[in-house]
């Protein structure tokens, strides 16, 4: 293979050395056309049936496309049937213009012109391959012979455009391009687009649209937009054109190759949604629009509900859209690394702390609910994952605030369950191990009943009396204590246990659910014998709240005592 590289030609770049493209930025969105119905119907396996043409058709007047490539209605029957169950049964919406591609053939162009009838919007795109290596390898002729050819089906289509709208109330716009044009010379691109519009009869206020196609994408982004840049500086009638991209994809650089083709002077692009298309595909339409979307440049296209685009987009053609294909790809807001959750997670915190008016979230340049995307898949549980991962999904999918400082002991808790399993956690295993790890243990200490009650201490101070029932070892045993708080009265009547080694660190406390079943969940973090140790406690009065996370957090401190002491090699180990 090292040795094969040598039969082919590499790409000679054009001479633009003052070349301006690389300053300028996309400050607005280009007229899009899709060609899904036509380039990306024909490269199908199983090409679309009537229905499913239908259902796209509708699918991208519901995004905001304003032009649709329909067809190649001359070449087929199938393509011409598409074409006139639109214009049939009035399923054009007002504002919306079908594009009808044809060759620069004489009886092609006279059967568009028989197809389009009836139609109220219309583009008729002819083309006529014009590249350096067809004209020698196929067409066995000059560029003054390829000249010829499209200046002859310019000439018909004019005129025929002229009789046409004499009988029936339509717009009819042209667009020409020449075929192949990253393989054609390109100063041979402008004579023959400058020779195209003169026959049109093309003006400023009747602009001809000139397609330039990447037909077989032979070189970097950048040479082809210098091309670009060539193209829109010479042509001779600049302001009566409209230069459009259509870009393919076969060194996977079509996202590139139309930014760059963009920011040198073009004004639309044509391509379709996932970059379906022959051989590696077409420019990916929904990627560029968002891409513009990223930037703050409103992309006049609605990708708002992603996934229903992409089941139909899936359902209509037998493509799958990859797992990993930007902004529509299952996992493309999904973040396995301990790191990226760990950014990811405090990016959302600090976002509802400011309440910033701007997206800030590492690791995700778009806000996956623009897309109608939910927050529960972003951030997936696996071996890799780190602590920030599962406070995440305690957080997002289910309301629980964990404190920063219990991030480290419950994300140990999560890592050693998906050692254990060898595959990822879904979110509702993620909670069933906080359930069975903090909201559920209730021995050997059980908080039984309560009474909290407040008593004046003198000179202004107010005193805490704490009484209840706590059942240790099967047994009920009342205990008291007096404090400056509900939970350093409970200490207290807890020291008639025995339990006189724990200290008080710190605690948290939030509403888990709004309304009037709303509950109060409190995480207390105490000390035991100079180790760090949570317990969450949840009840409808936060004060009962916080006693039930301290008796919690002791059970779990006295758990771990017990298996160090039947097994001293797992002491530090996160066995609670």
């Amino acid at each position: 293979m090292r040795q094969g590289c040598r039969k082919y030609k590499p790409f000679a770049p054009i001479a633009l050395p003052d070349r301006t493209w690389p300053d300028k930025t996309i400050a607005q969105a280009p007229v899009w056309c899709s060609v899904d119905l036509r380039d990306g119907n024909q490269a199908l396996v199983n090409p679309m049936n009537l229905e499913q043409k239908l259902e796209f058709f509708q699918t991208l007047c519901e995004i905001g496309f304003r032009e649709i490539e329909v067809g190649f209605p001359a070449s087929s029957e199938t393509e011409y049937e598409i074409l006139r169950a639109l214009i049939d049964h009035d399923l054009i919406p007002d504002g919306v213009t079908v594009q009808v591609l044809v060759q620069a053939r004489e009886h092609l162009i006279r059967k568009t012109f028989e197809a389009i009838r009836g139609a109220k919007n219309v583009i008729i795109h002819f083309y006529n391959s014009t590249s350096t290596l067809q004209r020698r390898v196929v067409f066995h002729t000059d560029m003054e012979g390829v000249i010829q050819i499209a200046v002859d089906a310019a000439r018909l289509i004019r005129r025929l455009t002229e009789e046409h709208m004499a009988k029936e109330d339509v717009d009819i716009r042209y667009e020409y391009s020449p075929e192949s044009f990253s393989g054609t010379e390109v100063e041979n691109s402008v004579r023959i687009c400058d020779r195209v519009l003169e026959e049109l009869g093309a003006s400023p206020e009747r602009k001809v649209i000139l397609n330039l196609p990447n037909t077989v994408e032979l070189s970097t982004p950048n040479t082809y937009a210098d091309q670009v840049e060539y193209v829109c500086r010479h042509l001779k009638h600049r302001d009566c054109a409209i230069v459009s991209l259509h870009p393919h994809n076969d060194r996977g650089t079509a996202t590139a190759a139309t930014e760059l083709g963009l920011m040198a002077g073009a004004q639309r692009v044509e391509g379709t949604l996932f970059g379906n298309g022959e051989r590696t595909g077409n420019a990916d339409i929904m990627n560029l629009a968002l891409n513009l979307y990223s930037q703050g440049v409103d992309p006049n296209l609605d990708f708002s509900h992603m996934n229903h685009i992409k089941r139909v987009y899936e359902e209509c053609t037998g493509m799958k859209v990859h797992q990993r294909h930007p902004y529509a790809g299952e996992l493309v807001f999904t973040a396995f690394s301990g790191s990226h959750q760990d950014a990811i997670n405090k990016g959302v915190n600090y976002m509802a702390q400011k309440s910033s008016p701007y997206w800030e979230v590492p690791y995700l340049p778009i806000d996956p609910a623009d897309l109608g995307r939910q927050y529960e898949p972003i951030i997936r549980i696996n071996s890799q994952s780190g602590k920030g991962g599962a406070a995440f999904i305690m957080r997002q999918s289910f309301g629980y605030l964990l404190p920063k400082a219990m991030h480290a002991e419950f994300g140990a808790l999560v890592k050693a369950a998906c050692d254990a399993a060898g595959r990822e956690l879904r979110p509702g295993e993620v909670f069933a191990i906080f359930q069975k790890e903090y909201l559920d243990v209730t021995q050997p200490y059980h908080l039984l009943t309560y009474k909290i009650f407040e008593e004046d201490g003198g000179r202004g101070q107010v005193l805490v009396d704490f009484e209840g029932t706590v059942r240790y070892d099967h047994h009920t045993v009342a205990v008291s204590g007096k404090g400056n708080g509900p939970i350093d009265a409970f200490f207290n009547a807890l020291r008639s246990l025995g339990l006189t080694e724990y200290e008080f660190v710190s605690y948290s406390e939030h509403a888990v659910t709004g309304g009037a079943d709303s509950k109060a969940v409190s995480y207390i973090q105490l000390r035991h014998k100079g180790e760090i140790v949570f317990g969450v406690g949840m009840d409808s009065n936060i004060s009962i709240a916080s006693l039930k996370g301290i008796i919690c957090a002791i059970n779990r401190c006295e758990a771990r005592d017990r298996a160090e002491q039947e097994n001293p090699s797992a002491k530090g180990a996160p066995e609670f």
